[in-house]
């Protein structure tokens, strides 16, 4: 099956591309085990996080939400007595750090999002899910993204029999908040915002904002992020000018976390046709900033996204292709969330503050780490 992702086009197998990576990496891996060497548990609770805050580069993706418990329970990263790790954030060389966390009776809990599978990864699934398989057998405790994150984990790394629970990805509400004056009504302004993996995500948004404009609605987009896949920069100008939406359409780089909050407050409605998208931030910063979004009734954004706060357009649950919305069907949930936009905004802030709000998520770890330290 032809793919956008690049993984999916080399024309190595993954299996000697590893084989032939890792014997590359023998020095730096010696050297990050003499480090680990150095660990050691802490006799009260405190946090590490395999240096993955500490690299000297902006934090990202995965990364993002270890920062309020770093703030909380952050210390020297060579001596904790919990390490927290995220599956798609994960630390160099991890296999050999849990291994030592586990001989100085450092307990580790792990932060499952999602996993590969044929649709987006290809034959090179495996390449992705046995390091998550063996990471997430290691651990102490699991905690899953969402219950799609489960059910995919379940469904490919098999399944798990240790402590676990589902906690959605959390968000900073002082940081990500609905805007003091809200944009002018005239024009729609839309947003689709993240890392776009394949074309079909992006082509979609933009044949969005056609068809809408094409129905007599005053709209425009903005599309923000890093493209991934080959010639991505010059499909994406081409189909905007193909269709004349030069003057309508903006498209930017990648951003930080405060230009993503500006973004959100700018704009009145988010688009993320992803197709089964585990957990997206995208989803809950947007919601959080009093920002409706209008997807894919797939993956985790069923649970994310409710009725009263976005449109989900119907897709199914398909592991070998990726089933992404087609632009007439996002504008026609976006005409269906236009004329409520007002209370979808507000019902949005509201449940991000019930289920979302990073400072009840560093609350529920604190009470999970308590239950993991006594027994040692």
């Amino acid at each position: 099956m032809k793919s956008d992702n690049p993984m999916t086009e080399s024309l190595i197998p993954w299996q000697a591309r590893q084989r032939i990576r890792s014997v590359l990496e023998y020095p730096a891996r010696r050297a990050a085990r003499k480090n680990f060497a150095l660990i050691r548990r802490a006799a009260h609770l405190s946090v590490g996080f395999g240096d993955v805050l500490d690299k000297g580069r902006p934090v990202h993706g995965g990364a993002v939400k270890l920062l309020p418990l770093r703030k909380a329970f952050g210390g020297n990263e060579r001596e904790f007595s919990i390490l927290y790790a995220v599956s798609s954030s994960q630390p160099g060389f991890a296999v050999d750090l849990f291994a030592h966390c586990r001989r100085c009776e450092i307990r580790i809990v792990w932060n499952q999002n999602g996993v590969g599978y044929p649709a987006w990864a290809g034959n090179e699934s495996e390449r992705l899910n046995g390091p998550m398989r063996a990471l997430r057998a290691m651990a102490d405790y699991v905690v899953y993204q969402s219950e799609f994150c489960r059910v995919s984990a379940d469904k490919y790394l098999g399944p798990c029999g240790l402590p676990s629970e589902i906690l959605f990805n959390p968000v900073d509400l002082e940081k990500f908040h609905p805007p003091e004056i809200v944009p002018p009504s005239t024009p729609l302004r839309l947003l689709t915002l993240g890392t776009h993996g394949y074309a079909e995500r992006v082509f979609s948004a933009i044949h969005c904002l056609d068809e809408l404009r094409r129905g007599g609605i005053e709209s425009s987009l903005t599309i923000a992020g890093r493209f991934q896949w080959k010639s991505a920069q010059s499909q994406v100008s081409g189909l905007i000018r193909q269709l004349g939406l030069e003057r309508h359409v903006r498209v930017l780089p990648p951003f930080t976390q405060d230009e993503a909050a500006a973004l959100y407050r700018s704009h009145h409605i988010v688009l993320h046709p992803k197709h089964m998208d585990p957990c997206p931030t995208v989803a809950v910063e947007a919601l959080a900033s009093g920002c409706p979004v209008v997807g894919s009734r797939s993956g985790g954004m069923p649970e994310l996204v409710g009725p009263d706060c976005g449109v989900l357009v119907e897709a199914a649950t398909d592991w070998c292709r990726l089933i992404t919305p087609s632009g007439a069907e996002l504008a026609e949930a976006v005409r269906t969330l236009v004329p409520r936009l007002e209370s979808a905004a507000k019902s949005a802030r509201e449940r991000a503050e019930n289920l979302f709000d990073s400072r009840k998520w560093v609350v529920r770890h604190a009470e999970i780490f308590s239950r993991l330290l006594p027994s040692r």
